[in-house]
């Protein structure tokens, strides 16, 4: 049976934290990751302050068994993820020289200024995740992966690194949504979840069109999915609710 492999997730930015972007990442990342066999078990989300983001990367990847950043790896002063990160491993910055050569010639010695320079810096150690889309790579030291916060960068990023990643078991989900408030649910919903112990069942309501909720079961077992929800949609005629699907098992 495949081993299970754990991942964690550093958002860095004020910007994030201030509600002026919505970060769209997180959902594609832990998507990505499952379909690699490797779960993403914590999420967290830290402003642009050395110190914060340091403890973070050293709680984390000493937790799980790869951490991903993203965000303040770009040109400008508030960009501090490389110095944060390399402050929590104890190293100093360097300039990576082949990561100065490629972005000196894509730039044009004219062009590459020190703003630009500064993405040619890594922690000492760390080397280069390559990035098609507009050339400054992320970096991976030892069990973490710096990468971009700019979504199409960083899922470009992503594929760089799918060689480097140990496979885990992939968690099976399956969801049905049924047209019944979430009280009336619920006694089913527990004596479910007692039945299966292996698989998790959650239970997400919702008030658009009529009042419901949209169950999810999950588990590393397909076949225990597929049992558990064959119980449900069981329940849902016992008790004439009315359902949409289920999803496919994915």
């Amino acid at each position: 049976m495949a081993e299970d492999v754990s991942a964690a997730l550093l958002v860095i930015g004020d910007e994030i934290l201030s509600g002026r972007t919505q970060d769209k990442n997180i959902a594609y990342l832990a998507t990505w990751l499952n379909e690699a066999g490797i779960q993403l078990k914590e999420v967290r989300v830290v402003p642009d302050i050395e110190g914060d983001i340091a403890n973070a990367v050293n709680a984390l990847r000493s937790r799980y068994d790869y951490l991903f950043t993203t965000g303040g790896i770009g040109p400008t002063h508030d960009d501090i993820t490389v110095d944060s990160i390399a402050a929590a491993f104890g190293v100093p910055v360097v300039t990576h020289k082949e990561a100065y050569t490629r972005m000196e010639a894509y730039y044009g010695a004219e062009n590459f200024t020190p703003a630009r320079q500064r993405m040619a810096r890594v922690p000492e150690g760390g080397t280069l995740v390559d990035n098609p889309v507009s050339i400054a790579p992320g970096i991976n030291i030892e069990n973490v992966f710096i990468l971009a916060g700019v979504p199409k960068i960083m899922q470009a990023m992503l594929e760089d690194l799918r060689p480097l990643l140990r496979s885990g078991r992939k968690v099976w989900t399956q969801s049905l949504t049924i047209h019944a408030a979430e009280s009336k649910l619920a006694d089913g919903l527990t004596t479910l979840q007692g039945k299966h112990g292996g698989v998790s069942i959650g239970s997400y309501p919702f008030y658009h069109a009529g009042v419901g909720a949209q169950v999810v079961v999950r588990s590393p077992d397909k076949t225990a999915v597929s049992a558990a929800m064959d119980e449900l949609k069981q329940f849902c005629r016992d008790n004439a609710f009315s359902t949409d699907g289920p999803s496919e098992i994915d």
